[in-house]
């Protein structure tokens, strides 16, 4: 391979270590690297999810973050805490702040709340060679969070992160260049790299593929002719090259939907569900408002209890966008009349708006003579701007069967602050 042909940069991929369980550690005064520590989504449910464990209580017991919170050996001397969302990314903005220090904005890169891609191209003469602003980075992080961080260094952002996902993670920087991709990439299996996961692992080992190796010398064209673009991508990363950009805007995306879902902590009746639905058409519907598009496509997905299992997911098209709540409510009610079996408890339900346009190709109907519901989304959304996400709600969001109270309460799925702040 003619490494000459591609770009070389300076790339630092730094991956805070079990950064949601070492944040709780701080805030409690314990050392993050010695302590046994779980953070669990919600301490009052014996099925809740383990989101993070302290590298000790990782290596005594094999806790994971897909352990569930009863799986949790009865050692006192495990600390479990309940999840703090707003603490993790308020942190996770201060790490970024601490980085605007050595590289401007559009050299910085969040790929996550605990990963962030850094190039340092042309910063020698303030800060040294790139070995040296990594350890300085590392040590800034530490002095100023007591947080510990893993530095991949790579010619290109892909071979930053995998050699922080293969090597800096156990001795806390690593390097890889071009040169380096046949030693410290290709002995590893395929699934060690970033971007194969288990569907892909088993296609790539049923064609014999099970190294990076093997998988950097088949046949290029056979691998594009079976899996596409993404068997070609994966030729080119098991060799080291990405042309992926290391400045700029990179979370600039188009926005192809907008969709919400919930699974819910217990089964619901056929009219709690349709509650929940028209909360979560009402949070679609909001974001598209903001975002100034609206969809022509409505896509209803249910998921029956495990007693049952099963469920359905069909979509639906309207004559013409819409962002107007009812509006999608209606068309979601109709899939739900006609592919619901009548009898099931229900788990998990999402809402999805597609074909989006931008609100202002929107023609309003000939003889539509009110147009106070296209406008009513944009006042009752102006008002919980001003006053919080829950100041104006549907009278059904406050039944049980309501969510977007709890949501609101949330981020990401997890409690923005623990529901208490004891620690056992």
């Amino acid at each position: 391979m003619d490494y000459s042909l591609y770009p070389r940069n300076d790339v630092l991929c730094i991956d805070m270590r079990s950064f949601y369980a070492s944040v709780e550690a701080v805030k409690l005064g314990l050392d993050p690297m010695k302590v046994m520590l779980a953070v669990v989504g919600d301490t009052s449910r014996p099925g809740s999810i383990v989101l993070a464990a302290s590298p000790m209580l990782k290596e005594k017991y094999g806790i994971s973050n897909v352990s569930r919170f009863f799986e949790l050996p009865n050692d006192p001397k495990i600390y479990i805490v309940n999840a703090n969302m707003a603490d993790y990314l308020h942190t996770s903005i201060a790490i970024v702040k601490l980085l605007h220090q050595y590289a401007p904005k559009e050299a910085i890169h969040p790929y996550s709340v605990d990963e962030i891609w850094v190039t340092v191209n042309g910063l020698q003469r303030l800060f040294g060679d790139r070995w040296e602003i990594a350890k300085q980075i590392k040590r800034d992080i530490l002095q100023r969070f007591n947080l510990t961080c893993s530095i991949g260094i790579g010619d290109n952002k892909f071979l930053a992160k995998v050699v922080m996902d293969l090597h800096a993670k156990k001795v806390g920087i690593a390097e890889c260049t071009y040169e380096d991709v046949k030693e410290k990439l290709w002995p590893f299996p395929v699934e060690s790299i970033w971007g194969i996961g288990t569907r892909m692992k088993r296609n790539l080992n049923n064609m014999g593929i099970i190294t990076l190796e093997q998988l950097a010398n088949y046949d290029r064209t056979r691998l594009k002719k079976r899996f596409g673009v993404m068997g070609e991508q994966l030729y080119w990363h098991a060799w080291g090259i990405d042309l992926s950009p290391v400045f700029g805007n990179f979370l600039k995306t188009e926005q192809k939907s907008f969709g919400h879902g919930i699974s819910l902590l217990r089964d619901y009746s056929e009219s709690e569900a349709l509650i929940c639905i028209l909360d979560l058409c009402e949070e679609v519907c909001r974001r598209a408002r903001s975002s100034h598009q609206a969809g022509k496509t409505v896509h209803l997905g249910i998921v029956y209890s495990k007693d049952t299992g099963g469920g359905f997911s069909r979509s639906q098209s309207m004559l013409s966008p819409t962002n107007i709540t009812m509006e999608v409510y209606t068309m979601c009610l109709q899939l739900f009349q006609r592919f619901y079996d009548g009898k099931s408890m229900i788990r998990r339900v999402y809402v999805t708006l597609t074909n989006l346009t931008n609100e202002q190709n929107i023609q309003l109907h000939l003889f539509e003579k009110d147009t106070k519901k296209n406008e009513i989304g944009y006042v009752m959304d102006a008002i919980r701007d001003k006053y919080g996400a829950t100041a104006l709600l549907r009278a059904s969001s406050y039944t049980d069967a309501g969510i977007l109270l709890e949501r609101s309460k949330k981020i990401g799925g997890h409690y923005a602050e623990a529901k208490n702040n004891d620690s056992t």
